[in-house]
């Protein structure tokens, strides 16, 4: 009795096998692997001049997003980048690569470890033989994808904008910032009825982003004569001739606080309705305000003009930040 298992006969049932044989290499003289164009060398210069003006288009392209120019000209040298970059290499997979066809006549989907591994080489060669001998397109190409690639990331760079460092705790007023209106003109102690108010910014900033963002004041004149009676401990000179000023950013979610009461001596904020008592350090009485507005030390010149002898008692806008 033998001890190993007999190979079970044929049935004569299973299909047939006609072995095919891949080829390991291929020849640049193969005709299934000659380019579709008729005139190779052209082609590739043509496809080589849209490359380079793809390429030239995408670093205008950079250096309109870096500049801001306008949107028209954002999208002309975009557009063209793309056009270009797309046109030359639709026309190097149409004209310039291998003719074909290629074709394997094969009876069974499943196929040994040595056809898979010769259809591998023979692919890799086929595929690689056009691109070795074009490696000036390539190599365009290459720059102009990188080129893209390095301009992709520009919003990352500028758009997100410089860091902000102390900005959001600090603002342009300092000691000796004159008070002025959005015309630039000073304010006097003698500008402003009993009752009345205004927006003012720092002197030089009332026409910048910034001084409209996080500089505007608002200005009140609530009595003839100063210092106002029932202001915070410490604060008695900050409100001379009866002027006082407080930042217009809401400490709630730093809506403009544009809105004054006078029989009620009240500082309103229109988005939530918060409002702060403006004699007594602007506190907040109403709404979900959650601390009083930060208060500008004034002081008045020689010749009447009101001036900041300080910046702001505080950070102003929402409280983002610990406080002890």
């Amino acid at each position: 009795m033998s001890d190993h298992h007999d190979e079970p006969e044929s049935t004569g049932d299973e299909p047939s096998r006609t072995p095919v044989q891949m080829p390991t290499s291929a020849s640049w003289s193969d005709p299934h692997l000659q380019p579709a164009a008729r005139h190779p060398q052209f082609v590739e210069r043509l496809i080589g001049f849209t490359f380079i003006v793809g390429l030239l288009s995408f670093c205008a392209f950079g250096a309109a997003y870096w500049q801001n120019w306008a949107p028209w000209a954002l999208g002309l040298t975009l557009g063209a980048g793309m056009l270009f970059v797309g046109t030359g290499i639709t026309a190097w997979g149409k004209y310039l690569m291998p003719r074909g066809p290629f074709v394997e006549e094969r009876h069974v989907l499943q196929s040994s470890k040595q056809d898979v591994e010769s259809f591998t080489n023979a692919l890799v060669e086929r595929g690689a033989t056009p691109v070795k001998r074009r490696k000036v397109l390539g190599g365009m190409l290459g720059a102009g994808m990188g080129v893209f690639g390095i301009v992709a990331m520009f919003p990352l760079l500028r758009s997100l904008g410089p860091l902000p460092k102390n900005t959001l705790a600090t603002t342009d007023w300092k000691a000796g910032s004159y008070l002025v209106d959005q015309l630039g003109n000073r304010i006097s102690q003698y500008s402003l009825a009993v009752g009345s108010f205004a927006t003012v910014f720092p002197e030089g900033w009332e026409d910048q982003d910034r001084g409209q963002a996080v500089d505007q004041t608002f200005l009140v004149h609530l009595e003839a004569e100063g210092p106002i009676a029932g202001m915070p401990a410490g604060r008695s000179t900050w409100t001379p001739a009866g002027y006082v000023a407080y930042s217009k950013l809401c400490t709630h979610a730093g809506c403009p606080v544009g809105l004054f009461e006078r029989e009620l001596g009240l500082l309103i904020c229109p988005c939530h309705q918060s409002m702060f008592k403006l004699a007594e350090g602007a506190i907040p009485i109403f709404g979900p305000a959650p601390r009083p507005l930060p208060q500008l030390p004034l002081a008045i010149d020689a010749d009447g003009y009101l001036y900041a002898s300080a910046g702001y008692n505080q950070p102003v806008g929402p409280g983002y930040w610990e406080r002890p």
